[in-house]
């Protein structure tokens, strides 16, 4: 079995890029909560970060797991060369696999009981969504818009996870200043999620807001909201003025060239590595501001 869950590691959550979002991803939304609270002037990363960090980059491989069993019949039809769909693993093999992991993680972060009882729900949480769907093939995949409704209080949970760490690192209780940086990140990640799968022209049943929204309207979505989400940031930490300031627009760059690229272009496809590095550039600020002086 461990050949097996290495096989599907390999081929569906290769380590080192997945482990390095994880880290970005925890270092970055946890200084984005200090970046906006004006009660955590000198918030540095600490040992609870890194466990965080270490959480979230487990976390994703079991949520891998969850969609890639969610996912079977559309990946063999159109990707048959996954793990799952081309037999390298079983179904079996990564519910043990999410079984291990979840315990993992819990013991993991039994030192802050807060953040393990987000934890749960968002563990607990996954399995509901895939139980329902293989039970009642509800929501289909092919309904994009509402699958990712239904997939949405998992990142909402983790995100949630992180600042119950940030409260318990920093002492303070919570904050209505933590809904703006959740609304921030979730804008921000909403680029990540209808650019990687825009295109001119897609296949035969392939899952793409473009069939949603058309290419205009996905392009048009896809933009604006990294704007909003820099906007937000740019009011919410003006208080790190000057330079500092600047960290929440610079990422934009990144978009907008991707963009103008696509447009002037004749490619098929969104270019396939921006914005993936756009939400990264983006915690890689998120975290800077939150080490303000």
């Amino acid at each position: 079995m461990i050949a097996r869950w290495a096989r599907f590691v390999a081929g569906s959550y290769p380590p080192l890029p997945s482990a390095l979002f994880a880290v970005a991803w925890a270092y970055g939304v946890t200084g984005l909560f200090a970046a906006v609270d004006p009660r955590a002037p000198h918030w540095r990363p600490d040992a609870g970060t890194a466990v965080a960090a270490l959480t979230l980059a487990i976390n994703l491989l079991l949520m891998r797991a969850l969609d890639d069993i969610r996912d079977l019949d559309y990946d063999r039809r159109l990707s048959p060369d996954r793990p799952l769909a081309g037999g390298a693993v079983r179904t079996g093999d990564l519910l043990v696999l999410y079984a291990a992991g979840t315990t993992a993680l819990l013991l993991l972060n039994v030192g802050t009981p807060a953040a393990m009882g987000i934890l749960a729900s968002q563990l607990g949480y996954g399995v509901l969504v895939v139980a329902v769907h293989q039970r009642l093939r509800w929501p289909s995949g092919d309904n994009l818009v509402l699958s990712l409704l239904v997939s949405f209080p998992a990142q909402l949970l983790l995100h949630l996870y992180l600042y119950a760490g940030y409260l318990h690192g920093t002492g303070l209780g919570p904050s209505r200043d933590a809904l703006p940086a959740i609304g921030i990140v979730v804008l921000a990640s909403v680029h990540l999620e209808l650019a990687k799968k825009i295109t001119r022209a897609p296949q035969p049943g392939e899952r793409t807001y473009v069939n949603v929204f058309g290419l205009a309207g996905t392009t048009t979505v896809a933009l604006v909201a990294p704007v909003i989400s820099a906007v937000l940031l740019f009011v919410l930490a003006e208080r790190a003025g000057g330079a500092w300031a600047l960290l929440a627009v610079v990422p934009l760059a990144l978009p907008f060239t991707a963009g103008w690229r696509f447009v002037r272009s004749a490619s098929p496809r969104w270019p396939t590595a921006s914005p993936a590095l756009y939400l990264l550039l983006t915690f890689a600020g998120y975290f800077v501001l939150g080490l303000r002086p």
